[in-house]
């Protein structure tokens, strides 16, 4: 699902001159400038105030009674990557997110392949917690399976599951199910975590639930 960034200043995931060969490249493996983020998206808090476009039928079965909590995009050196949506139920909060059921989703402006959006997927989970490389090969394996190569315009959700795991929705279509609890807790961590690396995208997503 991610392809996500940190700062070069802060944490130097990747070289200056590795990141503008990938952009060329076009695989962006996104590492973020310490240039200040554009302002967040709006945020709607009530499905009736809800835009077209933060609508998803497919939330009704899976998530009645939803309400969009906080959006925004994500911008890196001018390069517009992905917009991201977080939707829940009345009462969420942010302080036990393991425990509510919610969604999270990401409409991509940029082609990426699902290897490297699993790859980046789990070294921003390493960020909160000690995974050792036999759980990191069986995670990857598990995320190549339910999340395709993604092109522009794709929409990518994951619908967190108290005690089952994880969901995974391509374009409003159902991809797949990773039936595990550690890996959604680390999983929709990597953006709604304390630890994550875009803190500002944190704070815009739980806009309405810090």
């Amino acid at each position: 699902m991610p392809s996500h960034p940190r700062a070069l200043k802060r944490t130097p995931f990747l070289t200056v001159v590795t990141l503008l060969a990938m952009l060329q490249l076009n695989g962006l493996a996104l590492a973020q400038a310490d240039s200040p983020s554009p302002p967040a998206a709006s945020v709607a808090t009530a499905p009736s105030r809800m835009a077209a476009d933060d609508q998803r039928p497919e939330l009704g079965p899976l998530l009645p009674q939803h309400q969009l909590v906080g959006k925004s995009r994500l911008t890196v050196w001018g390069f517009q990557v992905y917009d991201a949506r977080l939707w829940a139920a009345p009462g969420f909060k942010s302080d036990s997110l393991p425990s509510q059921s919610f969604a999270l989703e990401l409409a991509y402006l940029r082609d990426f392949a699902n290897t490297d959006v699993a790859k980046r997927s789990v070294l921003e989970m390493r960020r909160s917690a000690e995974i050792s490389d036999a759980q990191a090969k069986a995670w990857t394996t598990e995320m190549l399976r339910v999340i395709p190569d993604v092109k522009k315009g794709d929409r990518i959700m994951g619908v967190n599951r108290p005690g089952v795991g994880a969901l995974f929705l391509v374009n409003g279509k159902p991809s797949g199910e990773i039936r595990d609890t550690e890996f959604a807790r680390l999983f929709f961590g990597i953006w709604l975590s304390p630890k994550t690396s875009e803190p500002k995208l944190r704070s815009a997503l739980l806009a309405e639930s810090l």
